[in-house]
């Protein structure tokens, strides 16, 4: 779509581009179809010279003027079912969008594509809100992997099932888990649980496959948890972890059955193999990776559910997962496997947090 004398009437938008009138209206992003399928996605910025820049989906795009206004613009192709994380760049600061109520964290906004489907329980977060946290901090210094860190535990309608949340300070400052979990349970759409909110110092040593993060969960961090408290069963853990973490979840379930046989896994990096984050192709080495090696030799997985999802837009990460998840089936858990309307990104893998973690309970 061309700038003209219209201005933005296509996306709604009547009043003159740069006009009071106009910024007194504005609500974005706004998005109508493209003429050959997907949507084309009008982004505002009111200011100086900026580009906006998304998650992981698409590189930076830079922002045209409206003639000598202040009004910065640019209308952005997207495919159909599409939630991305996104944010203004000007001058290397980033911004969330000031006409977005989505956000995600102090610097980032939510957009979707009409068609996306909704994610239920998660709230409208705007930049500047101030995100609830639980009251329970314990402070674990590892002897296993060293070095001390917070970690944050809530009891959900109560307690029950260990849920181990990876990348847990993500899901503390950057998108509302304790909420979205507590509408979730409050709603009859999963069983009370004990959230524990793990945060990663070293992700990529730490969540390759290696048994020391999770000899670590064994030893040290599951008895301080029972020992502060707040009611919950560890008994019955279940680990959600997303890309890396993701594939550290499903790793500790193939390692360490005694202790995981409950993970909900959202595109989980199964590319990973020794080496392969130092090559010049991360995603070119054989097909599943690592994992998919270790599942063609396991003995007997008996009792694990994994419930998987990758995003649809995911078009390299597809393969690898792919071969995982049937693996995973093939050898005898119990698998479930669905694809998000997103690319790599946590905006995208919020609902099939809640539901991947209620289904892994049943």
């Amino acid at each position: 779509m061309a700038q003209h004398a219209l201005g933005f009437g296509e996306f709604g938008l009547a009043e003159e581009p740069g006009s009071d009138a106009f910024w007194a209206t504005v609500r974005g992003p706004l998005s109508v179809p493209a003429g050959d399928g997907g949507w084309v996605t009008l982004f505002l910025w009111r200011g100086s010279e900026a580009s906006v820049g998304f998650e992981s989906w698409s590189g930076p795009v830079a922002l045209r003027r409206w003639g000598d206004t202040d009004c910065w613009y640019a209308e952005v192709r997207m495919p159909e079912r599409l939630r991305v994380t996104y944010q203004f760049l000007v001058d290397g600061i980033a911004y969330a969008d000031p006409f977005n109520p989505a956000g995600a964290g102090g610097d980032r906004s939510i957009a979707a594509t009409p068609d996306a489907p909704p994610q239920p329980h998660w709230p409208l977060v705007g930049a500047d809100d101030v995100l609830p946290l639980p009251r329970t901090r314990l402070r674990w210094s590892s002897e296993r992997l060293g070095g001390r860190r917070t970690v944050r535990v809530h009891p959900v309608g109560g307690g029950g099932p260990l849920v181990l949340l990876l990348d847990g300070d993500d899901w503390l400052y950057l998108h509302p888990a304790m909420t979205a979990f507590e509408s979730a349970v409050a709603g009859g759409d999963m069983p009370p649980v004990t959230l524990v909110f793990l945060p990663a110092k070293d992700r990529g040593t730490e969540y390759a496959c290696r048994p020391e993060l999770w000899e670590g969960v064994r030893d040290e961090l599951l008895p301080l948890v029972a020992e502060s408290g707040v009611p919950g069963d560890p008994d019955r853990l279940v680990v959600a972890g997303q890309s890396l973490g993701g594939l550290s979840a499903l790793y500790a379930a193939l390692e360490f059955p005694e202790l995981v046989s409950r993970v909900a896994c959202q595109s989980g990096s199964f590319w990973w193999a020794p080496g392969a984050m130092e090559s010049a192709d991360p995603f070119g080495g054989t097909v599943g990776g690592a994992l998919a090696e270790r599942l063609r030799r396991l003995p007997d997985p008996s009792g694990l559910r994994v419930a998987f999802d990758v995003g649809e837009h995911e078009t390299r990460m597809l393969p690898h997962c792919g071969r995982v998840e049937a693996l995973t089936e093939r050898c005898g858990a119990v698998v479930r496997v669905s694809r998000s309307a997103s690319e790599h990104d946590r905006a995208g893998w919020r609902h099939a947090l809640l539901r991947d973690v209620a289904w892994v309970l049943r």
